[in-house]
């Protein structure tokens, strides 16, 4: 490496490795798990029904069943502002709550279904009010 008034000149091999490095490092780390299930582009993360709380699974229930839904928001449309889930017109995602025990009001756990109300394309869980999403699976 030479030193000039303008900083180091690098040679044309350490610039190249320095890009390769980076190209090696990017993939590396697409392959992680945590990669994979962030964005809607690869698709959410997937819960299988079983493996949702006892209350998700009898929203769920109720869902397929069309009701009766105990809150006055569940079935209202659900306007994905976070862009969490696939882009969809508006009107098409619709939002159920899923019942936290000991809370005082409806808690953070919801069901996103997209799709015709009883037999949706997709159902959507999240247990932290929006900020993540898993598809649920049968």
């Amino acid at each position: 490496m030479k030193i000039s008034p303008e900083g180091p000149i690098l040679s044309r091999r350490a610039v190249v490795k320095c890009a390769l490095t980076s190209v090696l490092l990017a993939l590396a780390l697409a392959g992680t798990p945590a990669a994979q299930a962030r964005g809607p582009q690869d698709g959410p993360a997937t819960v299988k029904v079983a493996e949702l709380p006892k209350q998700g699974q009898e929203t769920y229930e109720r869902i397929r069943q069309g009701g009766p839904f105990p809150y006055d928001k569940d079935g209202t449309v659900f306007g994905n502002r976070e862009r969490q889930l696939p882009a969809e017109s508006r009107g098409y995602y619709r939002e159920y709550t899923v019942a936290t025990p000991r809370s005082r009001d409806r808690g953070a756990r919801r069901i996103v279904c997209g799709g015709p109300a009883r037999a949706p394309h997709a159902c959507y869980y999240t247990a932290d009010h929006y900020a993540s999403f898993r598809k649920i699976v049968e």
